[in-house]
């Protein structure tokens, strides 16, 4: 039996909690969870979705009764296909996080495992993520490979 699952709804607290996990570990610069009150009922409506373009998957804490260990959150997104993507369907993964006293046993790559799996079932011909220095030898590891990234960006 698999240590990862789907998340349901009424894990979106300690989805939220797992993200400021990783948000915490990348900048540290506020640490407010103020904005989790606001993000909780979106969150649960895309996580009670089975068959949408959101999936998150996690491990629940071998050590504590309700809490998750790990989690990694992705979505399909649908740009109009190329000559080398004829579908354009394309995987994002982002919000992989592990609790820090839960590392080193697997469960992120576990997690990374059944969302390339759900991104492969929907027919994701490229995944792309943004990887932390500390991560990057797990994405080497199943075959991300770093690109040049000429991205932008306008706030609104």
């Amino acid at each position: 039996m698999s240590l990862v699952r789907r998340a349901l709804p009424e894990d979106a607290a300690e989805v939220l909690r797992l993200r400021q996990v990783m948000l915490d570990s990348m900048r540290p610069v506020d640490g407010s969870t103020d904005w989790h009150v606001e993000s909780l009922p979106t969150l649960r409506a895309r996580l009670a979705e089975s068959d949408g373009d959101f999936a998150a998957f996690v491990v629940e804490h071998p050590e504590r009764a309700g809490a998750l260990a790990a989690l990694v959150v992705g979505t399909i997104e649908y740009r109009i296909g190329r000559a080398d993507d004829p579908r354009g369907v394309t995987g994002y993964v982002f919000s992989v996080a592990t609790d820090p006293d839960a590392r080193r046993r697997g469960y992120a790559r576990a997690c990374m495992a059944a969302l390339l799996e759900w991104f492969r079932a929907r027919g994701a011909a490229k995944i792309h993520l943004t990887a932390s220095a500390d991560a990057a030898p797990l994405y080497a590891s199943l075959g991300f490979k770093p690109k040049p990234d000429p991205l932008m960006e306008l706030l609104l």
